[in-house]
Order: structure tokens, then C-alpha cells, then sequence
């Protein structure tokens, strides 16, 4: 078996700066692992995890160190040996699950053993100077039914309050990044309770949440930084009731679909989210959309212009385009 494989840099442009409780994007720098055989050309793309000082470039760094090895027939079950967990391996996973599919003459999906069904994905607020502002933007997505809202430690209440009172009929999730500490989530999270928040996604910082121990939270808590992979696990089940898997953090759709039924054996919640990106990014995430409970893999929709015949997005419906995408066959 012999394979061509080129990896290259590509950067999308925000609609708008999206910001949240430590970190502003303008664009979305993304690495793309494409891998070509017998004539047919499989597609991946990350984005890397940023708060572990991931960027295109080293991530770009790290596939050309198995360019060979993916050229002479590295598996996805080698990549787990070949690359730790990270958006690296996840790009080159990607380009071997659409590899695969079409050589096969099949589906990402149904290799994985799912359905393609329609996803319905929140659509993300993030931070704003004043509660007004995140108001406003809430009140003009009225296509949307599910908005994830970005906060910190500055009038949380009081932006949730707003947005509620501009959209009362939305359902809200909040994700604070990291962004406060334990006694402001004893503060804050009964009064967002109370204003319909179904959960509150990575309130405390990761490394720093072993308060959450024993803590009878009245709103469920989601790990994202604070579970990156299957070794993480047992740690965050025993302080979070949800787990949010993205595919930049497990490195890949291989070992994603194993850290979702783990977590679903230990009776926990499933988020599947992103950090932005494509839908070339967005599809694999779709996959494993199958087996939770939210999803949040609305990134084309905060960029200006996503790759010509991408996912579909419609009223918060994510579903596969009529014409081949990644993880489709021909």
C-alpha cells in the first residue's frame, strides 16, 4: 500500500471576535490532513486545543513527523501509538475515517455503528462588554431554540436574567471557561438555576476543581477542559455529571466513540462540542453526535464562509448535504 500525503495550514475569518472568560478568536487558524489512495482522498481537519498551547504550527509540526509512517499504511488504531491525544492526531484520524468510507463504498457513520440522524446543535452568545449586548444577539438568532451562552465572574446573573427576558422561550446552557471559582459557583449557579440553565459547562479551572467532590450542585456540571480524554475519566466522573468530548481534545474519532460509551457506562451525560472550525471539522463531530445528549457544532456559523457543500444548517438542524462531504462515500 502506498499513499501521498500533504498537510497544510488554512486560517477562517470570524464573523464577528468571538470572546469568552480568557480568550478572543478573529479567525480560526486550522491544520488539514489529506491523505490520497488509489485515487481516491481522505480529509481531516483540527483546530488544536488552544489553553494547551496547540497552535497550526505545531500541530502541523507534528504530522509531518508521521507523514511516512501514514504514507506507508498507519492505521487509525497506529495513530494512537504514532501521536498523543491532541488536534494532530485528530486531523489525521479524520482523513483516515473519510479515507476508509470511501474505499469501502460506505459511511463514516455506519462504520461507527450510527445513523446519520439530524443533529440539533445550540448556536453560541459569546461574551460581550453588556448583558444588553448578549441580549440582542440572542434576540436576533429567532431561528434558534437552543443557545449555549458564554460567561464569566462579571454579572453572570445579570446577562442570563437579560437574555431570559429577551428569549423566553429558548432553552439556555452556559459555559464559563474556566472563569470563576468555587464560592462563585455557589453563588451564582442557584440563581441560573432558577432562570431555566440546563447545565453549567467548566466552571472551575482545570486542575482546580477538586471542591466539586461531594458538591450537590442544583444546576448538572459539564467537564470539557477538565476531562480531554478516556485517562481523564475516572477523575471528572466523580465531580461532573456530564462530560463535553471534542475531537481535538481525544485526538480523534477513533478514541472518541470509546470515550462516549465509557462515559455512558458510567451513567453520565454526553455533550459533543467544538472550538469553531469547518464543516470539514464539524462532520466526524457529527458522527459521535449520535450518542449524546448536546451537541455544539454550530462553527460554520460563526465563520464568514464555510467549504463549498458542507453540512446543512437550518433552524439549528445540522444534517448531511445531498452531494458527498467527508465521511461519505461517492
Amino acid at each position: 500500500m502506498k499513499r501521498r500525503v500533504v498537510n497544510h495550514i488554512e486560517a477562517w475569518e470570524s464573523k464577528i471576535p468571538f470572546r469568552i472568560s480568557n480568550y478572543v478568536w478573529d479567525d480560526y487558524p486550522a491544520v488539514v490532513c489529506e491523505i490520497e489512495q488509489d485515487g481516491v482522498i481522505g480529509q481531516g481537519e483540527a483546530l488544536g486545543v488552544y489553553y494547551l498551547d496547540e497552535t497550526e504550527k505545531t500541530m502541523l509540526r507534528q504530522l509531518e513527523t508521521i507523514a511516512g509512517d501514514l504514507a506507508q499504511g498507519a492505521s487509525r488504531e497506529d495513530l494512537l501509538e504514532l501521536l498523543p491525544p491532541g488536534g494532530a492526531r485528530n486531523a489525521a484520524d479524520a482523513a483516515l475515517w473519510d479515507l476508509e468510507a470511501q474505499l469501502a463504498g460506505t459511511s463514516a457513520w455506519e462504520l461507527a455503528g450510527v445513523k446519520p440522524d439530524p443533529v440539533h446543535t445550540v448556536f453560541t452568545i459569546g461574551l460581550e462588554d453588556e448583558p444588553e449586548q448578549m441580549a440582542a444577539g440572542a434576540a436576533a438568532a429567532t431561528d434558534i431554540s437552543l443557545l449555549k451562552i458564554k460567561l464569566n465572574n462579571d454579572r453572570p446573573v445579570e446577562r442570563i436574567a437579560a437574555i431570559r427576558d429577551a428569549r423566553p422561550d429558548v432553552r439556555l446552557v452556559v459555559d464559563i471557561n474556566q472563569g470563576w471559582n468555587f464560592a462563585e459557583l455557589q453563588e451564582y449557579g442557584p440563581a441560573i438555576g432558577e432562570l431555566g440553565v440546563e447545565f453549567i459547562e467548566q466552571p472551575l479551572p482545570r486542575g482546580g476543581d477538586t471542591e466539586l467532590e461531594g458538591y450537590e450542585s442544583p444546576v448538572p456540571l459539564c467537564a470539557d477542559e477538565s476531562c480531554l480524554h478516556l485517562g481523564e475519566l475516572e477523575q471528572a466522573a466523580s465531580r461532573y455529571q456530564m462530560i463535553n468530548i471534542k475531537l481535538d481534545k481525544t485526538g480523534g474519532l477513533t478514541h472518541g466513540l470509546e470515550l462516549a460509551h465509557a462515559i455512558r457506562d458510567k451513567g453520565l451525560g454526553i455533550m459533543v462540542g467544538c472550538m469553531c472550525g469547518t464543516s470539514l471539522a464539524m462532520a466526524p463531530h457529527h458522527v459521535i453526535c449520535q450518542l449524546a445528549d448536546y451537541a455544539d457544532i454550530d462553527g460554520p456559523l460563526l465563520l464568514t464562509r464555510d467549504r463549498f457543500g458542507g453540512l446543512v444548517y437550518e433552524n439549528g438542524i445540522v444534517t448531511l448535504p445531498e452531494n458527498r462531504f467527508w465521511g461519505m462515500s461517492a
